[in-house]
């Protein structure tokens, strides 16, 4: 399934209520229907304003992702249960004349094992009350949060040169809050239901998830800080933060509360990532002006194209094509001893980030500074046993279908 959008400026529908749905996106992006579906739906829920999707627009559990809505109520469940996920981008002080990927790969293996200082956590003390430790902190999580090692593949602009050296290496770290955004998420569901109305920002429900939410930002990015910590240690360097960008969460202006599922909360002067998967580039571009009508909100990437499920069969059937999936094209490689998890964080599973990039900048949102290439992608570490006896004839099984046509 596709969409019918056109390239010349955000489409604006009404949906039977006051809120407008502005599609940032072109018809040369692949948008699921029932992720169209989705943005409509949101536009009819009680106090909604008005939604942005993107490029990287996919279908969610509660609502889709890769989105912005303003309302004058809160709806927790379009935020989810990884409050505070988002993307940090740091410089290392590391050249790449001195660096070794297969070196430098194994030093990271060690990386959530490496202790550090715990920092001053007081500020959250609501949250240790919902499991808060600060065992979790430095540490990725699962699904398609990850720990990269980058270096500049190219300088769009020539000011670029100003915030990225091609001589240096960055790390891109992508994760939450880890189980806080959960604990959260699971008992504001417990203590008020399905929310289908949302809830009343002035009400005690809708101030205490607020609260909450809002440290769960904090702990995300100091847990995004820590991890950066634990990479330089392991790499027996410095780290410097360029940027931090989170696209799991709720903003407060004047005119009311901007939901942000899955697209990065930017702002004026700084500048975001934009990431593409562990084989694919990713970007780094500055926001414009312009994206005030986005509610300063873009893509944070490329976005899924198959969900998890519908990974299993498309690529890896073979032991041969899952030991492939840990390389790309720039020699780098990804640290993932967990199979199926390789499987479903394929570069296949994701869009075009390229793409996403050239639509966000067709609407004028962001102007591209420099592309990205991956060479070290943290993902997960666990014990590599052998493959079982059925994965090796699955492998067989894989192969005899395709020599039979």
């Amino acid at each position: 399934m596709g969409n019918s959008i056109g390239t010349s400026g955000p489409i604006v529908v009404r949906c039977g209520q006051p809120a407008a749905v502005a599609h940032y996106f072109t018809s040369k992006s692949w948008i699921e229907g029932s992720a169209l579906e989705q943005l409509a739906e949101l536009a009819k829920l009680p106090g909604m304003r008005s939604i942005a999707g993107f490029p990287d627009l996919h279908p969610g559990k509660y609502g889709p992702v890769g989105m912005a809505a303003l309302a004058s109520r809160l709806y927790p469940q379009l935020i989810g249960n990884d409050i505070g996920c988002g993307m940090a981008l740091f410089e290392l002080a590391l050249p790449q004349r001195k660096f070794r990927i297969d070196k430098a790969a194994n030093a990271l293996r060690e990386l959530e094992n490496i202790a550090f200082d715990a920092p001053d956590v007081a500020k959250f003390a609501p949250l240790f009350e919902l499991g808060a430790n600060t065992e979790a902190l430095g540490t990725i999580g699962g699904g398609n949060h990850f720990c990269e090692i980058q270096a500049v593949e190219e300088l769009f602009q020539p000011d670029a040169v100003e915030l990225l050296d091609r001589q240096k290496l960055y790390l891109l770290i992508h994760t939450g809050s880890r189980n806080l955004g959960a604990s959260v998420f699971n008992q504001t569901i417990d203590e008020n239901g399905a929310m289908t109305g949302g809830l009343d920002p002035a009400s005690k429900a809708g101030a205490r998830w607020l609260a909450l939410h809002g440290l769960c930002v904090e702990w995300a990015a100091l847990n995004r800080r820590m991890i950066a910590q634990r990479a330089a240690m392991a790499l027996r360097t410095d780290v410097r933060l360029i940027a931090d960008v989170p696209h799991n969460l709720v903003r407060t202006q004047a005119d009311g509360y901007v939901h942000y599922k899955g697209a990065a909360a930017i702002q004026s002067g700084g500048i975001a990532p934009i990431a593409g998967s562990r084989a694919s580039l990713s970007y780094v571009v500055e926001p414009l002006d312009a994206a005030v009508k986005s509610h300063w909100a873009i893509s944070h990437g490329a976005g899924r194209k198959y969900d998890r499920r519908n990974m299993h069969g498309r690529s890896g059937t073979t032991r041969s094509e899952r030991k492939a999936l840990l390389r790309n094209p720039w020699g780098g490689v990804a640290i993932c001893d967990d199979r199926k998890l390789a499987i479903e964080e394929a570069a296949g599973a994701y869009k075009n980030a390229g793409q996403v990039l050239e639509d966000l900048a067709g609407h004028g949102l962001i102007r591209p500074l420099a592309s990205m290439k991956p060479l070290i992608t943290y993902k997960k570490i666990s014990v590599d046993h052998e493959e079982p006896k059925q994965d090796r004839m699955r492998d067989r099984k894989a192969l005899r279908r395709r020599e039979n046509g």
